[in-house]
C-alpha cells in the first residue's frame, strides 16, 4: 500500500484496542504486554491479524510501553530494541500487504515538569524505541496517548530521525468540555505545535468516547492542513465484578464514524474497549457511506 494514494482514496480505517484483546488471550493484568512480542508472538500476531481481517487498513503494534524508561519497571530495559523490532515485524507479517503498519509509541509514564526524567533521557529512550520499530519494518510511527506537549515534541523529534512518517495523537478528556489534555493542551495548540515540528498527521485517541471526539476533530481540522487521526475509546468503562466493562456496542460506535469523517478525520479507529467487531461495524458503515 502507498500511504498517499490510500489517503487520497478516502478515510483510512485503523485498528482497535490491543490491551483487552491480549488479556482475552491470557495476558495478566500485572504482566508487561510488550514482552509478549518475544514470549508469545503467535498470540500478538493473532490480535493484529484479527484487525486486518475486520477491515483495518492501518494497524498498530504491541509496543505502546516499549521504551527504556517504562520497561525498566519490568526489568526489561536491556531488551528495548529486540521487543520493538519484533513488535513491528509481527504486525507487518499480519498486515500481509493489505494494511500499513504504524507502530505504537506511548508516553514514558514519567513527568518532565516534576523532574522525574529529563529531556535528554526521554529523547534517548524514544530514539532507541523508534530505531527498533524502523528496523522491524514499520511503515510509519504513531506517538499516542500524549498529554504533555513537551514530551510529545521530544518523541516526535526522536521518531522523525527514522525518516518514517509520524502521527502524534493526544488524549483530550480534561476540563469542563473534555477538550483539553491533562496538562491543559487544546486541540489548536497540539495541531500547531506538531505541524511546526514536522508531523505527518495529528490527532486524538483514548478519551471519554467517540461522540466526544467529534468537536475535537472539527477543531483539529480547522487548526491544521495535516491529516487528522481519531482513535476513540468505546466510552468509559464500568466496573462490574471487579472487571472493566464497556457498554458501547460496535453498532453504537460505528454510528458516529460518518460524522467524524465529515468533520475532517482522515484516519478513524478505536482505542480502549474496542474490538475487531467495532472495526468490522465501522468498515460496513464506511462502505455504505461510499455507495450512498
Amino acid at each position: 500500500m502507498n500511504l498517499s494514494e490510500a489517503l487520497a482514496a478516502g478515510p483510512l480505517l485503523t485498528d482497535g484496542g490491543w490491551g483487552t484483546q491480549l488479556q482475552l488471550l491470557g495476558l495478566g493484568f500485572d504482566e508487561c504486554p510488550d514482552v509478549w512480542n518475544l514470549t508469545n508472538p503467535a498470540k500478538v500476531g493473532q490480535v493484529a491479524s484479527s484487525y486486518v481481517e475486520a477491515g483495518s487498513r492501518v494497524i498498530l503494534s504491541n509496543t505502546f510501553r516499549a521504551n527504556r524508561i517504562s520497561l525498566a519497571g519490568f526489568g526489561l530495559a536491556d531488551q528495548v530494541v529486540e521487543i520493538n523490532r519484533s513488535g513491528a515485524a509481527i504486525s507487518q507479517r499480519a498486515a500481509g500487504g493489505k494494511a500499513l503498519v504504524f507502530a505504537s509509541i506511548g508516553p514514558t509514564g514519567k513527568m518532565l515538569m516534576t523532574g522525574e526524567v529529563n529531556p535528554e533521557e526521554v529523547l534517548e529512550a524514544f530514539s532507541e524505541q523508534a530505531r527498533g520499530l524502523a528496523e522491524g519494518g514499520a511503515d510509519g510511527l504513531v506517538i499516542e496517548t500524549m498529554g504533555d506537549l513537551e514530551e510529545a515534541t521530544i518523541a516526535l523529534r526522536a521518531a522523525l530521525s527514522t525518516g518514517l512518517p509520524v502521527v502524534v495523537s493526544f488524549v483530550f478528556d480534561t476540563g469542563r468540555n473534555k477538550d483539553r489534555t491533562m496538562m491543559g493542551v487544546t486541540p489548536e495548540q497540539a495541531a500547531a505545535a506538531m505541524e511546526a515540528e514536522g508531523a505527518f498527521a495529528v490527532g486524538a485517541n483514548c478519551g471519554v468516547g467517540i461522540e466526544a471526539y467529534l468537536p475535537v476533530c472539527k477543531r483539529l481540522r480547522s487548526a491544521t492542513k495535516l491529516p487528522v487521526w481519531i482513535k476513540a475509546n468505546a466510552g468509559l468503562p464500568e466496573i462490574v465484578d471487579g472487571k472493566a466493562v464497556y457498554k458501547t456496542t460496535p453498532e453504537m460506535f460505528a454510528s458516529h464514524v460518518p460524522s467524524l469523517v465529515e468533520a475532517g478525520a482522515n484516519f478513524v479507529g478505536g482505542c480502549c474497549g474496542s474490538t475487531p467487531a467495532f472495526i468490522r461495524a465501522a468498515a460496513e458503515r464506511l462502505a455504505r457511506c461510499a455507495t450512498s
